[in-house]
């Protein structure tokens, strides 16, 4: 198992794409190529992302795809605001989403500040293993 799998950012960020999926299963079929696609693929590349900067050999990197998981977690969330406003989910359904992607975003950021931390203090742009 790779280090990322167990990072409970990685693990929240998958539940995630498992909501985004199950709620756009009721879009309306027309949205099937528009919103229901832009919010799975910006879903799935939150934890695709954390998983390839735990690939990559040095902290730099890392971050950079922390950055983007982080971007994509926006993304996300201009989204889940608009199938709100379309109707497209209930106010649950939108309350749901929202604090769930609101509680990968904190601990994405957690994570960017732990790592320019880390390399700032050590002056090391490789990974430990252990973060």
């Amino acid at each position: 198992m790779g280090p990322h799998k167990n990072l409970q950012v990685w693990q929240d960020s998958m539940a995630l794409v498992s909501m985004v999926y199950k709620m756009t299963r009721n879009f309306p079929r027309y949205e099937v190529f528009g919103l229901s696609s832009q919010m799975q693929r910006a879903a799935v590349s939150i934890p695709s992302n954390i998983a390839e900067g735990y690939g990559r050999a040095s902290n730099p990197d890392l971050i950079h795809f922390l950055h983007i998981a982080l971007g994509s977690s926006n993304e996300l969330d201009t989204q889940i605001q608009i199938a709100r406003n379309e109707e497209y989910i209930s106010e649950e359904e939108y309350h749901q989403l929202e604090n769930m992607n609101d509680n990968v975003m904190r601990m994405l950021q957690s994570l960017i500040h732990t790592r320019k931390k880390y390399e700032m203090q050590t002056g090391q742009t490789s990974k430990p293993q252990n973060l």
